[in-house]
């Protein structure tokens, strides 16, 4: 008897589930067998509006679209396709923007990005209701080609820019070391060079520089463009020849620091200090 009850039980929950997942099939399908008796377009009829939390089995969906995405697919396709053209056509404005800002000159190449037609493109696909799904395919092909077209202008509008800023920043040191030399070849900031480099090299402090002073007022007056023509003693230390101070540096002709340089070397290894160089010059009116 207990058998047979659980056997009766059995078959009711059978019985139950069946009618239960007879209930959720969808009735369009149902529609769909008669339509394919009826007529093709009765069936796009009803495929097109099935009923509310309707599923549709791949095999229907693939007769019906001819193996193509599914509608909604599509639509989340063409989202993605202008999300990712709209980020790079900010990215191209706003390096544009700061191209235009910065007043650089890109050495003739272009300052801008041109996202016009991008745009368009975008506005396009954006507006495909009622398109078909092959418009939208091809829409999608005309913003991806854009998209990658407007991505590669961009970077080369950023490495350009790039080039630019770091010319401009050269271009800024080179100035500054212009203005530093030019300082530096006056008599002031000749001895303010040999006040300092004196005292770091060697450790000679103010009484032996008011003795260089005294020696290169009277060889030069510290002008390292002095040029003795009857000896061609050149310089602020007067070097005799004057090629002897590419020892210290290649442009001895036009940088008062490498003269100085070579000529506080040249009175450290033959006199010891200013002092005892001047002194000498003081005796034989040379050094």
């Amino acid at each position: 008897m207990q058998q047979n009850t659980r056997a009766l039980r059995r078959a009711s929950s059978v019985a139950e589930a069946r009618n239960a997942v007879t209930a959720r099939r969808p009735k369009w399908i149902f529609g769909t067998i008669a339509g394919g008796v009826i007529g093709a377009a009765l069936t796009v009829g009803i495929v097109s509006a099935p009923a509310a939390g309707a599923e549709t089995p791949d095999a229907v969906a693939s007769f019906v679209t001819g193996g193509a995405a599914p509608l909604v697919k599509k639509a989340d396709d063409a989202a993605i396709h202008i999300s990712l053209a709209q980020d790079a056509a900010a990215a191209a404005d706003a390096v544009t923007a700061e191209v235009a800002a910065s007043g650089l000159d890109l050495a003739g190449a272009p300052a801008a990005v041109d996202t016009s037609d991008l745009t368009t493109w975008i506005d396009k696909l954006g507006d495909r209701e009622g398109l078909s799904s092959r418009e939208v395919t091809s829409l999608e092909a005309y913003v991806t080609s854009e998209t990658e077209a407007v991505a590669a202008e961009t970077a080369t509008l950023q490495n350009d820019y790039a080039v630019a800023q770091q010319r401009k920043v050269e271009q800024e040191q080179a100035a500054a070391a212009a203005a530093a030399l030019a300082q530096a070849n006056t008599p002031e900031g000749a001895k303010a060079t040999a006040r300092q480099m004196m005292a770091s090299r060697y450790g000679w402090g103010d009484d032996q520089f008011s003795c260089l002073n005294s020696l290169w007022t009277k060889e030069s007056g510290w002008n390292y463009k002095a040029y003795n023509a009857s000896g061609g003693a050149t310089g602020i230390p007067q070097a005799l020849p004057g090629s002897k101070m590419a020892s210290a540096g290649a442009d001895w002709r036009d940088n008062a620091a490498t003269q100085i340089a070579w000529g506080l070397g040249y009175i450290d290894s033959v006199y010891g200090t200013p002092c005892s160089a001047w002194g000498h010059s003081q005796a034989t009116n040379w050094y």
